[in-house]
């Protein structure tokens, strides 16, 4: 009895001793706790995703990839198959499972001397401490905080929003945060699309997402992900039947379709920094934004591929500069091939080897997947070799002028018909061999362009970008061309110089001198004497040709007359630039600006002078859908909670956009433009079959080539250069380089679209003019056009037709002047002498 009762004392010495020493390592561990309460308004790190305007995925932007899936929307499959793995007892426990520790204890001990790493018994709840409150440490201690922490957790939460954490929180592998996240990385597939062998691999993943990577670890994860499975049929969350037949099935993983929009990283990124200019970087990357681009992916598409074949073509115009690198031995040429690493901006081509250059007809190469091809010899005559960035090698005659046996080349698989042949005399009239297609396994000769250029599309009503590439291919540069380049606009500045003559009181008819002009700037400087780009002067001239012709004597004689300082106001009122220097020069196109401004101004003209701001996003909603920003902000009464019916009114929506220019003035340089590509600079178009306005520009020495046009609904504006500014060539112009790349957009755009007028605003009086002189037109005449006048300011026969002709006579010389007077070309009094490095030296722009 007394023995007893000496052990019945020690046992309460030792469960005193016990909880005595529990409430030490309480009170111990207890001060320097974090706080769990802030999970109440925790929100994790989330995925901000980019959708273009057909809401397809455009880009995702993250520290964390994680798609938040609240609990409700949790699909219970998923659910189980976590507690099943993790924590069988999760609904039952209160944060802390004894039985599970006791299982874990005597596993261990069984484990003991096996070099076995040591089985936790961690809840789900306690994996909610550590991973959201605690660190990674491995020691007795932070295991003692995290069962602390589990225990007031789970008074203080509910068990769904404690699984919700859970689900939405751990770390998965293969950059997946969360089970959604997951489900898309491994699978492709949304949580509810999921079967269960695919839910039950997710599950297996927490305790070692590195020890079962379905790629380098197979066999281990299919057998971790079986016992999964097995655990789910002991629990009773699918039947024995299911489980067998999930673990029968095997482990097959696919790649997440990482961006279903291609040739949207230009356009991704400006919206990027747009983000963390509105919102900061941490809202960008953790805030979970949702966000419309405006962009249209198939004009987008179109852009990028118009403006990339603009800029092969170029480059193919000014000739070939060699191989991108030689294979001196033949052995395992395929394996060689295959290490190489094409060089950027080469996507979509192939590197292949030289195998035999011997043969009249075309070159036997090799390509990196072992199989044998042939670039004909058609695919080879463009390649004249290139000397000071243009052609200077003799006609392409054998393929060997091309390429060496052991060169390596990019290429592209071709078909159809082959290249045509310049040098090629027309075939005869019955040869059929000139008809005969490529057979397969042809390629054609590629060559990564130096040239670079920018394009934008952008809606003149709303100031939505519709499209939008920054240079030939990101991988070669991310700077944007078409955003963050400035430039000088050459020609396609002039419309606003004549849209300030216009405001000023001339029109359409009225007569400009063409003739040498001469300007002293004073301080030592040469005298500035523009010429034409044909070197030519053609008298007096209407202020239409000036246009449709790109007369720059002109130009310059106009905006002396009219002042610098008005066209400075003009040009700042719809945004070109900033702080136009008010130098004659300028008028020509000598200042700096970007595509995107330019074609934003040139959008407000095709509307009729209404004010728009471009933009790149139509709305942004944060990680609980609140609508945070809208680009259109206008007032819509009976626009929401509408259920639509047959026959029921569409809701007016108000015109706020600020008239920066005189509508009747605006549309007559609109159908000036019209005229460039009807009778000018840009009659290429005419072959469209639409109508069309726009203006092309080169800049002087040809460094850069332009055109901004539009239809009545779409404006493009492209430009083609050297980053590092140098001359395109001689023949280069907007004309030749740019235009092919507008056209070839507006193909795709205006196909099918119908052949809708420039809108006419009231106010204007059309009449029958002919455009080479102004004068009002005959009877008869085949080259009238309508020209369009403010009432009062139509030619009259009756009167004689006065010349602008620049010098300095008073109040009458803005409408006219004596060609021969002593004041003829001089410098006008009050107008600012340009810096030397404002000049533009003798012509050139076109």
């Amino acid at each position: 009895m007394r023995l007893l009762l000496s052990l019945l004392m020690a046992f309460v010495m030792l469960v005193l001793a016990g909880a005595g020493g529990l409430v030490f390592l309480f009170e111990h561990y207890d001060h320097d706790l974090p706080d769990y309460t802030k999970l109440a308004n925790y929100e994790p790190p989330v995925t901000t995703r980019i959708y273009a305007g057909d809401g397809r995925l455009m880009a995702e932007f993250a520290s964390e990839r994680r798609i938040f899936v609240p609990i409700d929307a949790m699909p219970r499959q998923v659910m189980n198959a976590f507690m099943a793995a993790e924590d069988k007892n999760f609904y039952g426990h209160q944060g802390v499972d004894p039985i599970g520790i006791l299982r874990a204890i005597l596993t261990n001990i069984e484990n003991f001397g096996r070099e076995r790493r040591p089985v936790g018994a961690s809840t789900i709840t306690q994996q909610v401490a550590k991973n959201m409150l605690l660190t990674n440490e491995v020691s007795f201690a932070r295991k003692i905080k995290e069962a602390i922490l589990a225990v007031r957790i789970e008074r203080a939460f509910t068990k769904d929003r404690i699984i919700e954490l859970y689900l939405n929180e751990i770390f998965l592998g293969n950059r997946s945060y969360g089970v959604a996240a997951a489900a898309l990385n491994y699978f492709n597939k949304a949580l509810d699309e999921l079967s269960i062998e695919e839910v039950a691999f997710l599950a297996a993943l927490p305790k070692a997402p590195s020890n079962y990577n379905p790629d380098r670890q197979h066999d281990a994860a299919v057998a971790r992900r079986n016992w999964v499975i097995g655990r789910m049929a002991e629990d009773g969350y699918i039947t024995p039947e299911e489980a067998k037949a999930a673990q029968g099935r095997p482990l097959v993983t696919r790649k997440r379709d990482e961006q279903e929009v291609v040739t949207s990283e230009y356009f991704a990124e400006e919206i990027r920094r747009e983000l963390v200019k509105l919102y900061g970087e941490q809202a960008l990357y953790e805030g979970g934004l949702s966000v419309r681009a405006s962009m249209d992916p198939v004009l987008q598409a179109t852009a990028t591929k118009s403006l990339r074949d603009g800029l092969i073509a170029y480059d193919r115009r000014h000739g070939w500069r060699g191989p991108v690198a030689k294979m001196e031995n033949f052995d395992n040429w395929p394996k060689k091939l295959a290490a190489m690493s094409p060089p950027a901006g080469s996507e979509g081509w192939k590197l292949a080897v030289v195998l035999k250059d011997d043969q009249a007809d075309g070159l036997d190469i090799g390509v990196a997947d072992g199989t044998r091809g042939r670039i004909p010899l058609s695919e080879l005559r463009w390649a004249r070799a290139s000397k000071d960035g243009d052609v200077a090698g003799p006609a392409i005659r054998k393929p060997s002028d091309v390429a060496k046996l052991g060169d390596i080349l990019l290429v592209e698989a071709v078909s159809g018909p082959p290249a045509k042949d310049e040098d090629e005399k027309p075939a005869k009239k019955n040869d059929k061999s000139a008809a005969k297609e490529l057979p397969p396994g042809s390629y054609g000769l590629r060559q990564i362009p130096q040239v670079q250029g920018g394009l934008v599309a952008l809606d003149p009503h709303t100031g939505r970008v519709l499209a939008m590439v920054g240079g030939f291919s990101p991988a070669m540069s991310v700077f944007n061309r078409a955003t963050q380049a400035l430039r000088q606009p050459g020609s396609s500045f002039k419309p606003f110089v004549y849209l300030t003559a216009l405001n000023q009181g001339f029109t359409p008819s009225s007569l400009v001198m063409d003739a040498p002009f001469s300007f002293d700037p004073g301080g030592g400087q040469p005298v500035w004497r523009p010429e034409n780009y044909s070197h030519e002067f053609y008298g007096p001239t209407p202020l239409r040709v000036g246009i449709e012709k790109s007369r720059n004597v002109m130009t310059v004689r106009l905006a002396q007359q009219i002042g610098m300082d008005k066209v400075k106001a003009l040009v700042e009122k719809f945004g070109i630039v900033d702080n136009l220097q008010p130098y004659l020069p300028m008028s020509l196109g000598a200042g700096e600006t970007t595509v995107l401004r330019l074609a934003t101004a040139y959008a407000m003209l095709d509307n009729g002078g209404k004010r728009v701001v471009p933009t790149f996003i139509d709305r942004v909603q944060d990680r609980n859908g609140k609508t945070v920003f809208r680009h259109d902000n206008r007032a819509c009464e009976g626009c929401t909670n509408v259920s639509w019916k047959d026959g029921m009114a569409v809701p007016a929506v108000p015109d706020t956009r600020e008239q920066v220019n005189d509508p009747r003035t605006t549309y007559q340089i609109v159908s000036i433009l019209e005229g460039v590509v009807q009778r000018g600079t840009a009659a290429a178009l005419k072959s469209l079959g639409k109508p069309l306005a726009g203006k092309t520009g080169t800049t002087n020495d040809s460094h850069d080539a332009w055109f901004m046009g539009f239809s009545p609904d779409l404006v493009v504006g492209t430009y083609i250069g050297f980053d590092q500014p140098r001359s395109l060539g001689g023949h280069e112009t907007g004309g030749s380089a740019a235009v092919p790349v507008f056209k070839e957009v507006m193909q795709v755009a205006l196909k099918d679209k119908p052949a809708t007028p420039f809108r006419v605003p009231p106010g204007l009086r059309l009449v029958r003019v002919n455009p080479a002189n102004g004068q009002l037109a005959q009877f008869g005449d085949s080259r009238a056009i309508w020209e369009a006048f403010l009432p009062g300011t139509e030619p009259n026969p009756d009167q004689p037709q006065v010349v602008l002709d620049g010098s300095s006579q008073g109040a009458g010389a803005m409408m006219g002047g004596d060609p021969n007077a002593a004041g003829f070309g001089a410098q006008q009094p009050g107008i600012p002498a340009p810096p030397a490095a404002a000049t533009l030296g003798t012509g050139g722009l076109y």
